[in-house]
């Protein structure tokens, strides 16, 4: 069992990745690469978002279990306390009107996201689905750009699967990994999992 500081590290990392997707869904200017594939595959099977979520994570956390990052308590902390806060932020916030505002607010959410999931995986618990996929494998590719080919990657199945992208959701492929990479640098935290 993780001691009370991981716990905590775990829970604050969780709550600012949290409010950054939901900054970046408020802007509404296109979601990550994960999402869109999980709403892409929602569509086409005609179930909801949230069961997709859970065969797509589940699926994505038991292959990278087999690649040696196996999961734990930040597993489901993550999905669980992620969701909690994006929901309750969603219902009180509104998109802005002017398109500066929402690509103010799209901007803002980069280092959000990037801090949040460094800290979230620094407290060493286990990951979420997304960052298990890339994790599992580093080596041999560098975190920084296996994030980006999962979030790529679901960007494009879920496009090809009738799914909205937008400028989001580039940025997310193009800028997150290596921003995350970085804040993991300035935290001084390793990203990667003992297991």
């Amino acid at each position: 069992m993780p001691d009370l500081p991981r716990v905590g590290l775990l829970l604050a990392g969780c709550v600012v990745l949290g409010l950054g997707v939901a900054m970046l869904l408020t802007a509404d200017l296109g979601s990550d690469g994960y999402s869109t594939f999980v709403n892409g595959l929602a569509m086409t099977v005609g179930v909801s978002f949230w069961v997709m979520n859970i065969v797509v994570g589940s699926i994505l956390v038991g292959l990278a279990a087999a690649r040696r990052v196996r999961p734990g308590l930040g597993t489901i902390t993550q999905v669980v306390v992620v969701g909690v806060v994006i929901s309750a932020l969603l219902d009180l916030w509104s998109t802005p009107d002017p398109t500066w505002g929402r690509a103010a607010l799209l901007v803002l959410a980069f280092p959000v996201l990037a801090l949040g999931i460094a800290a979230y995986l620094g407290s060493d618990t286990g990951a979420g689905p997304a960052e298990a996929a890339a994790l599992a494998w580093d080596p041999p590719v560098r975190f920084r750009w296996s994030y980006s080919l999962v979030q790529g990657g679901g960007a494009l199945g879920g496009w090809l699967l009738g799914a909205t992208v937008g400028v989001g959701t580039v940025g997310v492929v193009l800028a997150l990994g290596p921003l995350i990479d970085l804040a993991s640098r300035v935290l001084r935290m390793d990203v990667h999992q003992s297991g």
